[in-house]
């Protein structure tokens, strides 16, 4: 039987709870990704997928209903709690790629490393080093980020996504700003990632074409799962 990296049963988010204005935008989620499952989230804008993906990253908190990530029921954990094991199960790589561009490819790759250690040291310069040759940017590493071009940035930052070697990534929208080729470079990195390592990853994203040559395709309408 599959191991479930993720569960959501039931979950329900809403805003100004109480008020006049309480609005509910995610209902009724039900939602499982297995160990080494490749599932794309797509659904037109408006339609919940941001706030899913948060509550899923906890970087939200559900109003109701039970999230698990590797069977850690997250209902009663703190906010210390929450931070340490979303620093140490779940990768992000965003649409924009968020590198800090007076840093190198390689120190960027640190970062989630030397905020988790809080000093630097070899290993953590090594382990950076071996994720930009997973990425094919090993000629790259002491490039500033504002000097490389739009595929490579995402290349370090899906880099940057696996340096704590989390079980799930959530990508949103990774290959949005990119051209045709330089998404599909992307999407197959990600893709060798998921099939040769394990990670299970969760992708949003308005390519249709990109969704199909996922595993499955989970659809949000109006904060509902449709299919």
């Amino acid at each position: 039987m599959a191991e479930a990296i993720l569960r959501l049963e039931k979950v329900c988010k809403a805003y100004n709870v109480g008020l006049p204005t309480e609005s509910e935008v995610l209902h009724d989620i039900d939602l499982e990704v297995d160990r080494g499952e490749f599932v794309a989230l797509i659904g037109p804008s408006g339609s919940g997928k941001s706030t899913l993906l948060n509550i899923v990253g906890l970087l939200d908190r559900p109003t109701s209903g039970r999230l698990t990530i590797k069977g850690q029921d997250t209902a009663s954990l703190s906010d210390t709690e929450l931070t340490h094991l979303r620093g140490h199960t779940i990768g992000f790589i965003f649409q924009s790629h968020l590198l800090i561009s007076a840093f190198t490819a390689r120190e960027n790759v640190m970062m989630p490393l030397l905020v988790d250690r809080g000093f630097p040291g070899p290993e953590i310069e090594a382990q950076a080093s071996r994720l930009l040759d997973q990425v094919g940017l090993a000629k790259f590493a002491d490039h500033l980020a504002s000097n490389m071009s739009g595929g490579q940035q995402q290349r370090v930052a899906v880099a940057r996504a696996l340096a704590m070697n989390p079980d799930l990534v959530l990508a949103d929208e990774p290959t949005g700003n990119l051209d045709t080729r330089s998404a599909e470079a992307v999407f197959d990195l990600m893709r060798q990632v998921n099939r040769e390592v394990g990670t299970s990853f969760l992708l949003v994203t308005h390519n249709l074409d990109l969704a199909r040559r996922c595993d499955r395709i989970i659809e949000v309408v109006d904060g509902r799962i449709q299919s």
